[in-house]
């Protein structure tokens, strides 16, 4: 616990060599390096998160979400091609079972050229990951191939926890836990982060005929489809809007029961990530909720500053 300073927590987000190179094998290396680089691509605020874990475990964090962005990017890449093409819809559920077929493999031991397989199989030697949370995240991107509204929040929660619990559930046997009840606050957490996506995001999903607003809740507030498209900042639209962020938050109070409850080397990466995700939220009610023209950000000075107070909470819960 005393190990823990300011200057040692900003010094883990650096760079350091170690993470990756104290990986002897070189092609397992090469594969955590493509891994991590995907990582930094795709998702910075995750990323930053991951630097303050000990190396094993940013390693091990690296190739999971390789392993997700990589099946989320199948589907992204594919979805423009559906719509002209209705046949490719057949190709990319093909190369999504095809995708289960190979994880089974990777499972069962056999070796594997792809180097995030390569990299995921590695975790498997020292963590536990049901097969079954893969393939419920293959289910669920595989929704937006078919899917693009959604009538109940229970339809949407359904679609949330395949693509961003069960993200949550797989890295969380990286990160450690002295409860298994942390797994239900890592299921929060992740349904939390995913409907802030969704506020964050209304704008461009729209403009992929996207509405993940769930009908019912759009009929209770009077907004219809066409005020949506339509970029109507009504007095209707904004009270839809607190609804859903009210929501969201109740997802993450009800994940920050769970971070306690991880290893104390897991604890200020969790924060750090929650907090800074929850603070999009913040932005879009500082936009006056525009969503359609305007996308909630952090900078990166303002995802660091929170840290002094991210360690401190840390530090106490010893």
């Amino acid at each position: 616990m005393a190990s823990w300073s300011i200057r040692s927590v900003y010094e883990r987000t650096s760079l350091h060599r170690g993470v990756i190179e104290e990986v002897t094998e070189p092609e397992l290396r090469d594969a955590y390096v493509h891994c991590r680089n995907i990582t930094r691509k795709y998702a910075k605020t995750f990323y930053l998160a991951t630097r303050f874990l000990p190396h094993h475990k940013q390693r091990s964090i690296f190739a999971i979400y390789g392993l997700c962005r990589f099946l989320d990017n199948l589907v992204d890449e594919a979805e423009d091609l559906i719509v002209e093409n209705p046949v490719k819809l057949q190709e990319v559920e093909q190369t999504l079972s095809q995708w289960k077929e190979k994880l089974l493999q990777t499972y069962e031991g056999e070796p594997s050229d792809n180097p995030i397989l390569l990299a995921f199989s590695d975790v498997l030697r020292r963590h536990h990951i049901a097969i079954t949370l893969p393939f419920e995240l293959i289910d669920g991107v595989s929704m937006d191939l078919t899917k693009n509204r959604y009538e109940t929040f229970e339809e949407l929660y359904d679609y949330s926890y395949k693509v961003a619990s069960v993200v949550g559930l797989m890295i969380s046997e990286v990160f450690g836990y002295e409860n298994k009840a942390a797994l239900k606050h890592a299921v929060d957490l992740g349904i939390a982060m995913q409907l802030t996506n969704i506020l964050r995001d209304i704008g461009e999903d729209l403009l992929r005929d996207r509405i993940y607003l769930p009908a019912e809740d759009l009929r209770r507030f009077g907004v219809s489809e066409d005020d949506l498209f339509g970029h109507r900042m009504s007095d209707a639209f904004r009270e839809l809007m607190r609804f859903q962020i009210d929501r969201a938050r109740s997802y993450y109070v009800s994940a920050d029961k769970g971070i306690p409850m991880l290893t104390h080397d897991s604890q200020v990466p969790v924060r750090l990530a929650r907090h800074n995700y929850a603070r999009i939220l913040d932005q879009i009610e500082a936009n006056d909720y525009e969503v359609f023209t305007r996308r909630a950000y952090l900078s990166l000075t303002r995802k660091m500053a929170i840290l002094p107070r991210v360690w401190w909470h840390t530090v106490r819960s010893y």
